[in-house]
C-alpha cells in the first residue's frame, strides 16, 4: 500500500473518530453548565432546511471540542493532502496563489463588453476636462508565473483570451493601456532575473513593483503628458518580513507556522531635503487610482514604499491617490465621482485594477459618470 494511500486512511479514520467523540462530548460540556443539552434542539423544530442549517450553523460554532480540534484537523488535511482551504491554492516550492485568480484564469474567457464601455465612459468624461487616462492592468500572479502553479503550465498560454481580448480592444479604441504583462514577460527573460511576486502573496513583490513604476513614469514622460519635477527624493533600505495574504487566508495559525515569513527587500520613499517619508501631494498634476496592489508597501510596512511613492520619485513630484482594496473597477470611480475636487489641476489620471476583477470586480463595471 502506497504512502499516500495510508495517509488518506489515517485523515478519515481521524475524522470519524472526532465525529464519533464530538457528539457525546458536548452533552457532558452541556450538562455540566446546567444547559439543555444542545442536541434536542434538533427534534423540538420542523425540520427544514433552514432549521437543520441553523442547527448545523449553531452547533459548529458552539461545539468546544469541535473549536479546539477543528484547527488540528485542518492542519493534518494540510500535511497530508495539501488541502489549503476555499480561498488558497499551493503551488510549487512553497509558492501560494489566490484561488479566484486561478478559477479566472483557466474559465472560459468573461465577456468584455461591460469592462471595456466602462473604461471608454471613463476616458471620454475625463478628456472633457482636459484629462488623459493610463489603464494599467496589475496581472494575475499565475498569468506571470503559471510554471510555480503546476509543472506542466506553459507561459504563453497564461494569459486569459478575456484579458487578451480587453487589453486589445482598450488599444484599438486608443485607450492608452501600460501592459505589464508583456514588461513582465521581457524581463523575466534576463539571467537573474529576481521573482516580480511574492511567493505567499497575491501581490507584486518589491522588485515587479519598482519595475512598474519605472515603466508607468517612462510612459508619462515620453508622451509629454507631464514634466519631470523639481522635487528630489531618495530611498533607504526598509527589509520586511511577514507572512503573505494567502497564506493567511487559510486561517490556520498551525499551517502558517509551518512556513517561514518571507523577506521582503523594500525601499522607502522620503523627501530628499527633510528625510520625512513621501506623503500626497492634492495638488498633484497626477491621480493614481487602485487597489491592493498600490497599497501593498505604501500604507502597509514599510509605509511610502509602495508604487505610488516609486512613481512619484521617478518623476519628480508628489502624486494624488485613492486606493480600495478589492475596488478598483467601480468603487474607486464612485470615490471620485462623489468628490470630484480630486480633479482640480490634474492632467494625468493612472488607473490600476488587478486582472482578475475583469470577471470578479467588486460591484462589477458601472459606467460611473463623473459630476
Amino acid at each position: 500500500m502506497s504512502a499516500s494511500r495510508v495517509q488518506q486512511i489515517l485523515l478519515i479514520a481521524a475524522f470519524l473518530a472526532m465525529v464519533g467523540v464530538v457528539g457525546p462530548s458536548q452533552v457532558v460540556c452541556d450538562l455540566r453548565k446546567g444547559d439543555s443539552p444542545q442536541i434536542l434542539d434538533l427534534f423540538r423544530q420542523k425540520p427544514s432546511q433552514a432549521n437543520l442549517r441553523r442547527f448545523e450553523s449553531s452547533l459548529e460554532n458552539g461545539c468546544t471540542l469541535a473549536q479546539g480540534v477543528r484547527p488540528w484537523m485542518q492542519t493534518a488535511r494540510f500535511v497530508l493532502l495539501r488541502d489549503t482551504g476555499d480561498r488558497a491554492l499551493l503551488g510549487r516550492d512553497g509558492w501560494f496563489f489566490y484561488r479566484p485568480a486561478v478559477q479566472y484564469l483557466i474559465e472560459p474567457a468573461p465577456p468584455t463588453q461591460e469592462v471595456v464601455a466602462a473604461v471608454l465612459a471613463f476616458r471620454d468624461d475625463l478628456a472633457k476636462r482636459g484629462i488623459k487616462l493610463l489603464v494599467m492592468p496589475a496581472p494575475n500572479k499565475a498569468s506571470v508565473y503559471p510554471e510555480m502553479l503546476a509543472a506542466r503550465a506553459v507561459r504563453v498560454e497564461s494569459v486569459n483570451a478575456g484579458t487578451c481580448g480587453v487589453l486589445a480592444e482598450l488599444k484599438a479604441a486608443g485607450v492608452e493601456v501600460l501592459d505589464l504583462f508583456e514588461l513582465y514577460d521581457q524581463a523575466a527573460e534576463k539571467a537573474g532575473s529576481p521573482p516580480f511576486y511574492l511567493a505567499q502573496d497575491s501581490h507584486w513583490s518589491p522588485e515587479g513593483m519598482r519595475l512598474a513604476a519605472e515603466a508607468a513614469a517612462h510612459k508619462l514622460l515620453d508622451a509629454g503628458w507631464v514634466q519631470k519635477g523639481v522635487t528630489r527624493y531618495k530611498t533607504r533600505s526598509m527589509p520586511v518580513e511577514r507572512y503573505g495574504d494567502v497564506l493567511k487566508m487559510i486561517r490556520v495559525p498551525q499551517v502558517e507556522r509551518l512556513f517561514e515569513p518571507q523577506k521582503m527587500n523594500c525601499t522607502q520613499v522620503v523627501d530628499a531635503g527633510t528625510g520625512k517619508p513621501y506623503v500626497d501631494d492634492p495638488n498633484s498634476p497626477v491621480l493614481v487610482l487602485g487597489d491592493s496592489f498600490l497599497r501593498i508597501y505604501e500604507r502597509d510596512e514599510p509605509t511610502s514604499g509602495g508604487f505610488v511613492a516609486h512613481l512619484a520619485r521617478e518623476l519628480g513630484f508628489g502624486l494624488t491617490s485613492v486606493i480600495s482594496d478589492g475596488g478598483a473597477s467601480t468603487l474607486v470611480r464612485q470615490q471620485l465621482a462623489r468628490k470630484p475636487s480630486l480633479l482640480k489641476g490634474k492632467h494625468v489620471v493612472l488607473w490600476e485594477f488587478v486582472e482578475r476583477d475583469i470577471r470578479f470586480g467588486t460591484e462589477g463595471w458601472q459606467v460611473v459618470p463623473l459630476p
